[in-house]
């Protein structure tokens, strides 16, 4: 049986609520089913276009085809308000088999017993996971040495760019550093009355994916100290990061003007996209950008490229910010034995992760799965399995109340944009200081 470490506050964060009463499930040693007899699981996921829900059931197909004794029921479109609801309500109805797109909550997941210890699937499996998975993608599936998740697909970030307006500009390839980014910016911004008729980048904390965490993937930096406390106030990459991106804002037009722009952007999902209409000539983003923007009939050749890093930080170049779906088992379930067959075939069959991403168009989660010859992807996409496979690639720390820090500091973001906060450092103390006392409290 697990150990439970439970939680003395309830803490809602990016849609979770992981109460102390969800750790109420077992692990391998009480998981008494037989994997080989015939049985039925409940899988859930969060997946909902037509297109992802029918990668999801080919793999479940192939799945079924493999284990012909296990029959899995699927139920897609699952928010992490439903998820965790089911989880705190166990039951036979409940799933047996869970997946989230939220890796900053894996730190929640597994102080709180949400979902189960996969350790003694794994070791009984001999599932070697440092020869299987890139290891920021094991640091995001793990919470202290506690394993209750295993990476499903990858998420990469880079830098998207309109390849004719660069040309236009006489820009003649895209920026690998933070300076070069600004410069080629404001080279690429062209100004309409108060507003802008294209503009070089969105700055802003509050523009598609131009978030605290992601541009902090820039630099070399740490969230927490070995003490386990925030770190924001005594790494300097975190001012570095601040002040850059603030000069930025300002550089380009200024907070009010960049806001006011930003509302005539269409939505960040939609075909509308500002850099799908060349509104936005650069654009932060993640790998399923590409597709979408090509699906979108983007009406420019667009470029791929990391993300640039820091200018002190020239050598890394190359690197970037890595997130992605977990899955896990459902402490409640009375089938585990079984949903470790699902999760293992997932997370580790080369075939079926290579066939996954490929139907989804995310960036596979395995070593063996990144250089197969199966995937089946525009060439710009190797960007990304570059950036996946990156030494210095980055995701943010686990914490035990999940995303709570990374909001923190991205509201701290908001106000010193804007110029609501005049003191850089000071402003970073006592944001440090709210990350320690929530810490805390969830502790």
């Amino acid at each position: 049986m697990r150990t439970c470490r439970l939680t003395t506050t309830a803490v809602a964060v990016a849609a979770i609520s992981v109460l102390a009463t969800a750790c109420t499930g077992q692990s391998e040693a009480g998981a008494t089913d037989d994997p080989k007899a015939k049985t039925t699981i409940n899988f859930w996921h969060g997946w909902s276009s037509p297109a992802e829900v029918k990668a999801v059931q080919d793999n479940i197909d192939r799945f079924e085809k493999a284990h012909p004794n296990i029959t899995v029921k699927v139920s897609g479109n699952i928010n992490d308000d439903k998820l965790n609801q089911a989880l705190r309500a166990g039951g036979s109805n409940g799933p047996d088999v869970v997946s989230s797109f939220t890796t900053a909550n894996v730190g929640k997941f597994c102080s709180s017993g949400a979902f189960a210890d996969l350790k003694p699937f794994i070791e009984k499996s001999k599932l070697d996971l440092e020869k299987t998975f890139p290891k920021v993608l094991l640091d995001y599936t793990q919470f202290e040495g506690d394993r209750c998740a295993l990476p499903l697909l990858t998420d990469a970030y880079g830098l998207y760019y309109n390849k004719d307006a660069f040309k236009k500009a006489g820009i003649t390839a895209p920026p690998k550093t933070m300076s070069e980014l600004a410069s080629i910016a404001k080279k690429l911004t062209v100004e309409k009355g108060d507003s802008y008729q294209q503009l070089g980048f969105m700055p802003n904390f509050h523009g598609y994916e131009t978030v605290a965490d992601h541009y902090m993937s820039s630099w070399d930096h740490r969230y927490f100290d070995e003490n386990g406390k925030s770190n924001i106030a005594k790494d300097p990459a975190f001012a570095e990061m601040f002040t850059y991106q603030k000069k930025l804002v300002e550089d380009l037009g200024g907070y009010a003007k960049l806001e006011k722009y930003r509302g005539t952007f269409g939505d960040e999902w939609g075909a509308k996209h500002p850099f799908h209409t060349g509104q936005v000539a650069m654009q932060l983003d993640g790998e399923w950008r590409l597709g979408m923007a090509e699906d979108a009939g983007a009406g420019f050749e667009i470029g791929v490229a990391p993300m640039p890093v820091a200018d002190d930080e020239a050598d890394s170049y190359g690197k970037g910010f890595l997130s992605g779906t977990i899955v896990g088992i459902a402490p409640a379930s009375k089938k585990q034995n079984a949903a470790w067959e699902l999760v293992k075939y997932m997370t580790s069959d080369t075939e079926a992760v290579v066939n996954f991403a490929n139907g989804i168009r995310n960036v596979p989660s395995t070593f063996e799965a990144l250089k197969s010859p199966g995937l089946k992807f525009d060439p710009r996409f190797k960007t990304f399995l570059d950036i996946a496979q990156h030494p210095k690639s980055s995701t943010p720390d686990g914490a035990v109340n999940g995303s709570t820090y990374q909001q923190t500091l991205q509201d701290f973001g908001y106000q010193y944009e804007k110029g609501a906060v005049k003191d850089l450092q000071a402003g970073l103390e006592k944001t440090a200081k709210q990350i320690d006392t929530d810490i805390a409290k969830a502790k």
